[in-house]
């Protein structure tokens, strides 16, 4: 950014949510001083790391946060399959854009002002991550829908979105409810009956031979 004389003047990433009105009300509420230590390290995130690119790996259902060119907000719910949003460079996430109710208010509103806000969940880890940036809508690229669409999901893709990461957080688990997803579940469920029914045959096993032994 550059500031009234044309010098460069390095912004916190983590200003894209801190304005100054929010940063006067961190100020009056008694937690300006702990983000500050923050900025003075930069920040929010800017690039993908290891960490993120393992969450994303695990993430099955996201919410997408755009607005229009009134500045209406509105957020839609996208889902696949785990890992169906994926990593494409060190800034740009994507994923195939399967067809729906077909209201289209979020390409819509990405046509009229391109940012937009991702918030991604974990519950069963009791872990969030929200990524702001600008998001374009591709149609009619059959190789990167090809290349973003989740192998043998039976959805039909009608675009691909790919989102621009400008900062990304990691917030903390308070108050974030501990929720297990039915799939795992069953899988626990399914391991815990097949141990079962192997002891069962041990201990069958086991009274059969001391039957024999026993006089």
């Amino acid at each position: 950014m550059l500031d009234g004389r044309g010098s460069t003047v390095n912004v916190p990433a983590s200003d894209i949510a801190f304005t100054a009105t929010v940063k006067a009300m961190q100020a009056a509420r008694g937690s300006r001083a702990a983000y500050a230590r923050q900025e003075a390290l930069g920040g929010f995130h800017t690039t993908i790391d290891e960490n993120l690119t393992q969450f994303l790996a695990q993430v099955d259902t996201a919410y997408l946060a755009t607005s229009n060119a009134a500045g209406q907000p509105y957020a839609q719910h996208r889902g696949g399959p785990k890992g169906f949003i994926h990593v494409l460079d060190e800034r740009t996430i994507g994923f195939a854009d399967f067809s729906g109710n077909k209201q289209y208010i979020s390409v819509g509103n990405l046509a009229d002002n391109d940012r937009a806000f991702l918030f991604l969940m974990d519950y069963a880890h009791r872990r969030r991550i929200k990524l702001w940036g600008r998001a374009r809508v591709v149609t009619g690229d059959a190789e990167l829908t090809a290349l973003l669409m989740p192998q043998d999901y039976r959805a039909r893709p009608e675009q691909v979105i790919l989102f621009e990461i400008e900062a990304w957080d990691a917030n903390c688990p308070q108050h974030i409810p501990q929720k297990i997803d039915a799939a795992d579940v069953t899988i626990a469920l399914k391991r815990l009956e097949d141990r079962v029914a192997a002891l069962e045959i041990e201990n069958a096993g086991l009274r059969h031979e001391l039957g024999r032994t026993t006089p």
